[in-house]
């Protein structure tokens, strides 16, 4: 089994909450809902879209929001959205170095795919596991997955939420959370990672100490 690294996406190896939170205001925007703030948005993001909208817009028709984002956000994914400060550079060393690198995403597969590709990352990631059809983070089953489809020994589980810990934890990994992305240090204490970092600086060292093959 080949030791991998899970990686969350959305927030720990891709800036992208400003096209997310976008989209999800464009939505409810058209629809004629009101608008959640920052506030409001770092709460919802990680979780299904369903949950999402169901939250923002109580009452509301949520699979027709939730069909109405995923005809709009993959048109405007990667508007803004890029990968994190020294993100291509750890995973090419990571590759280098023997591990595999996998993506456990709340976000379907082929928009995870997609978005990875227009990031220029496809290229430094061995898998890309969409949450289709699997329990939601924490629940590990995302997470599993990924690593079975590398046929993976997990070492860490890399993410910006307390979904991600949550997750991480419950799949039997270490858990590293990174602040840069949507849940803040005192949020993410709370879940008792094993590492809170504000990079993925503190990983490199944890990890290219020494090479694995």
């Amino acid at each position: 089994m080949k030791p991998t690294v899970v990686f969350d996406l959305d927030g720990t190896l891709v800036d992208s909450l400003a096209d997310i939170k976008a989209s999800f205001r464009h939505v409810l925007r058209r629809a004629g809902y009101p608008e959640p703030d920052d506030w409001e948005m770092s709460r919802l993001i990680g979780r299904p879209l369903a949950e999402m909208f169901r939250e923002a817009a109580p009452g509301a028709d949520e699979a027709e929001l939730v069909a109405a984002f995923r005809d709009y956000y993959p048109k405007h994914l990667a508007d803004h959205s890029r990968p994190y400060p020294g993100v291509p550079e750890l995973l090419k060393r990571l590759g280098e170095a023997g591990y595999a690198r996998v993506v456990a995403t709340t976000k379907k597969t082929p928009v995870a795919q997609k978005l990875i590709e227009a990031v220029g990352l496809a290229d430094l990631i061995d898998h890309v596991q969409g949450t289709d059809g699997l329990p939601p983070k924490p629940a590990p089953d995302v997470v599993l997955a990924a690593l079975a489809a590398v046929n993976g020994k997990g070492l860490w589980m890399v993410g910006d939420t307390v979904h991600d810990v949550g997750a991480g934890r419950a799949a039997g990994l270490a858990t590293y959370a990174v602040t840069w992305g949507n849940h803040d240090a005192a949020t993410l204490a709370a879940a008792r990672p094993d590492r809170i970092e504000p990079d993925l600086a503190a990983l490199a060292e944890l990890l290219l100490a020494r090479a694995v093959i």
